[in-house]
Parts: C-alpha cells; structure tokens; sequence
C-alpha cells in the first residue's frame, strides 16, 4: 500500500500578505574560539567552533511531523489518557502550514490519518481520532517505526519540508522484529521511553539511528506533554536542514581529531578535511566543535600563520547555501610564556569528559559492577570541582553536577539502576551525543541542558495545558509574534553578522598577505 495521499497545504485566503521570503545568509552564525600564538615546535593546537541558529522568524518551513505512538495493553488507565493530552497539545500547536500524521502500534502497526494540513476543520478530526484510541495488544515497536517511516517516504509534497517522528513506548517490544535493526536513514526520530517498564536501549538505539534524532525518559508520567512539547519547540523553530561543517588542515597542519558528538564524520584525506553532518539546527541551539590540531615546526617567528579553513553549507525552504571560507590565523613564536588554553575550550572539554564518563559509569552498571560505576561519578564530580572558580557563573557546570548528583542516586541499588537508573544514562548519552534538549528526570525545570528559549517557553504552556487541556493555548504563530516584539531584528541580524563576518574576513587576509610580503 502507498502512503502518497499527503494532503496538500492550501494557503489561507485571510493572509494577504503571505509566507515572507526567507533570508538564505546568516542563518548560521559562527564563532571561533582559539589561542592566538602556538611555540615554534612542533605542537598541538585546539581551535573551537561554536555553530548556533539564529532566527527563525516568520520564514520557517512547514513541519511533516509523524507521531508513532503506542497503544498496546500495558499503556491502558492513566498512561493512555497522560498520551491523549500530550498528543492534544501537538494538534493544537502545529498551524496551516503544517502536516500530521497518526500512526498507532500494538501487536500490528496501523495509520490512522494520513498526512493532513493543520486547519480549523482537520484539527478536531485528529483530535477525535485519538481520543478514540483504546489500549490492546502486544508492542510491536518495529511495524510502528517502519510504518511512520513509509508514510514520510511516500510524501508527494517533499521540497522545503521539516520532517521527523515522535515515537512513545511504554513496553518491551514482544511482537515483531528488532527495531532497532530498522534502517532509518536521515530522518529524525525521537523516541519517548514512558513509565519504568519500556526498553531504553532499543529506544536509544532508534534515535542513535537517525540523524539528529534524541532518546527522551519520561518515567514520571505527568511529564510525557512537557516532553512532547521540547521537541515540538525544536521543530517548530528548525532554521536550516542539512548542516554540513568542513575543517581543512592547512600549511602542513594536520587534523588529529574533530570532537562534535555522534554525528556522521567523513574524512578525505588528499584534501586533509573532514566533514560532520548535522542535519537539522533550531533557532537558538548550539554545536560546538573542538578541531585538535598538530601544528608543524617551524624555524623562526611566523606571524599569521594559517592552519586551519573553516566552510559550512545548509539548506533552507528547499535552498542550498555555501557560506564564505573562514581561516584561523595563529602566531608561530618563540619564548618561555606559554599562552594558557581559552577557558571556553576547558569548559566544553569538561563537558565532554563528564559525558564520556557518564557512559562508562553506565557500561559498568550494566556489568553489575555498581559500585565501580558510583566511583567513577564520583570521580567526575572531584573534576568538576576543579573546574572553576566559581561556579555561579557557568550554569553548564552547575547543570553536569545536577546531572551526577541524580544519576548517582538512580545507581544506589541494581533494583533502582535497572527500573530508572539505566534509562536515565541512556537519555544524558544520546543529549550529550546530540548536543540537543531530551528530557529526563522527575524535574523538566532542573535539567536543562541544551534547552532552547522556544523550549522553555513550551515547558510552561505544557505545564498549564496538562492541568487544564481545555484552556486556549497560544499558536504558533502568537509565539513568533511575541518573540519578534521582544526581538524585532531577529529575522535580519543574522545576515547582517554574516556579511559584517565574511568583509572582516577579507580583510585580514589581505593584511596576512601584506604582512607576509613584508618578511
């Protein structure tokens, strides 16, 4: 069967205006982050790169959002009435320029729409749909995932469009093959592990499949629409697709090692560049990327020395940008003083090893060797104790402490760890991993890391819809409103940073130029 029914988005009569036309430059803006001398011997050489979105505005491309949600026998009483409210407020978020569509798995998979334009008459359609749903059967994760996959295969409307599937388990699969040996491709999946008795590591493995995609742990079930609406915040605000960053060693430099999470890395060693895929970056969110160099030695003082080049390219509405070559310059010179590593890098590679060893504590659980595993958090934190100074002023490394402290409290019995404690871990991995909000935790406000401001935002508006479902919520397109009142240049000052960037640029090549003609 053929999922190529997708409704077609018709555009509303009652805005003359229209949908503005995007603004391709300055989507992504980029900061540099490095020494500016290295010794004249042979050295390494760190150089960070922050990626971050920058406004959305009233330009963002529709979303084909698939939601794959499970219905299965377990998921009866309060859970089933907890993932009617949560998918409520989806539908009422998403707006005319938007697509849903239901799929629901139990011991089989079955789609109960297909895609459909969000209007004033489809939306309380998909809303009877799903209040209609009854929880029967097994969980068969792997029809649920390959069917929410076909119906965005068979899209006939594709060009421009955000895509993505919310996937919510509360069970172990039991029906069905593995589905986390279900090819996935590039689209995003975020999958929702519900309660204590889901399987975290299938879930896991779905996301860690896709591109981009995160492994959220909602084991309080009064927090599955704050989950839901983190995501539906990332989506909604998505800035560009297909976010390609290429690093090129230059002057005889050569790259050790390119630190950017799990994202897909490929190397072409004739050119000595190597490329990370990011697929899809919110408004507001950060990749940060940490290139290790190995710089050559050299006789004398070399002023200007370029060993690094930095391209990115992403897409937006359907359309390809390249953006100009940056190059990193650096001093080559002589001397005792040793310029100390920028405190920015320390606290991203803090980061970094605090994740790495959140992973091999959770390798060690997983052995049943907890108490090695509760040594190696604690150790972790020891580190983060040395970090700096004063800790009010870096929330991130007042947040991996957050992180620690309640990991090690889900690590205090085998009991605890296999029932909250693994699920936990597996969601803190896929978030550092990703660079990207999953929820986790009995607190949705104490756990932030990565969380946008249109997240925060949302996590409030869930909050309140999940008291009261029948109060109004705000759309989408009041939220763009408000943020645009608050921020009026927010749809222009990213092209504006960008060509200001690439004139700078020019200009100090041209003056590395001069001033290497001079010696």
């Amino acid at each position: 069967m053929s999922f190529n029914d997708d409704e077609p988005i018709v555009a509303n009569q009652d805005d003359p205006g229209g949908k503005p036309v995007p603004i391709l430059a300055g989507k992504i803006q980029m900061a540099i982050i490095n020494k500016t001398t290295a010794p004249l011997e042979e050295s390494e050489f760190k150089v960070m790169l922050e990626l971050s979105g920058a406004g959305s505005g009233k330009d963002r491309s529709g979303v084909d959002l698939v939601t794959v949600l499970d219905v299965s026998g377990s998921m009866g009483g309060e859970k089933l009435a907890k993932m009617k409210i949560a998918m409520q407020f989806i539908i009422k978020k998403l707006s005319p320029i938007d697509r849903l569509s239901v799929v629901t798995f139990a011991g089989n998979s079955r789609r109960l729409c297909p895609l459909r334009q969000i209007t004033e008459t489809s939306q309380p359609e998909i809303e009877s749909l799903v209040n209609a749903l009854v929880a029967k059967g097994g969980t068969n994760i792997a029809a649920g995932l390959q069917t929410g996959l076909k119906v965005l295969k068979d899209r006939s409307l594709t060009s421009g469009r955000v895509i993505g599937i919310m996937l919510m388990s509360d069970g172990q699969q039991n029906a069905g093959g593995d589905a986390a040996q279900v090819p996935v491709g590039n689209v995003p999946v975020y999958t929702f592990g519900f309660g204590t008795d889901h399987d975290p590591t299938v879930l896991k493995a779905i996301a860690d499949n896709s591109m981009g995609g995160t492994f959220s742990d909602v084991y309080n079930q009064n927090n599955l629409s704050i989950a839901f609406s983190q995501c539906l915040a990332g989506l909604l605000t998505v800035v560009v697709q297909d976010l390609k960053l290429t690093v090129t060693a230059l002057e005889e430099s050569t790259i050790k090692e390119v630190s950017a999470g799990n994202y897909p890395q490929s190397t072409d060693d004739d050119a000595g560049s190597v490329t990370v895929s990011f697929g899809d970056l919110y408004d507001k969110e950060l990749r940060k990327v940490i290139v290790n160099l190995l710089l050559p030695a050299v006789g004398s003082r070399m002023p200007g020395a370029e060993v690094l080049q930095i391209t990115f390219s992403y897409s937006n509405g359907g359309k390809l940008f390249d953006a100009a070559p940056i190059i990193v310059v650096v001093t080559r010179t002589g001397g005792a003083v040793v310029e100390p590593e920028r405190e920015e890098v320390m606290i991203e590679e803090n980061r970094l090893r605090t994740a790495r060893m959140i992973k091999e504590a959770r390798v060690m659980a997983d052995g049943d060797k907890l108490d090695d595993a509760q040594e190696k958090l604690v150790d972790a934190q020891d580190l983060l104790e040395d970090a700096v100074d004063d800790e009010s002023n870096y929330p991130l490394i007042q947040m991996l402490k957050s992180e620690l402290r309640q990991l090690l409290r889900l690590m205090q019995s085998k009991e605890i760890y296999n029932k909250r404690g693994r699920a936990f871990a597996l969601s803190s991995e896929t978030s550092h991993d990703r660079q990207r909000f999953a929820a986790r935790g009995d607190d949705a406000e104490e756990l932030r890391l990565f969380a946008t401001p249109r997240m925060d935002k949302y996590l409030e508006q869930a909050r309140s819809f999940d008291e009261d479902p029948s109060q109004p919520l705000p759309t989408v397109d009041e939220d763009v409103e408000q943020e645009l009142a608050a921020d009026p240049l927010a749809p222009v000052i990213g092209a504006l940073s960008y060509y200001i960037q690439t004139a700078i640029q020019s200009l100090k090549s041209i003056d590395n130029i001069l001033n290497k003609s001079r010696n």
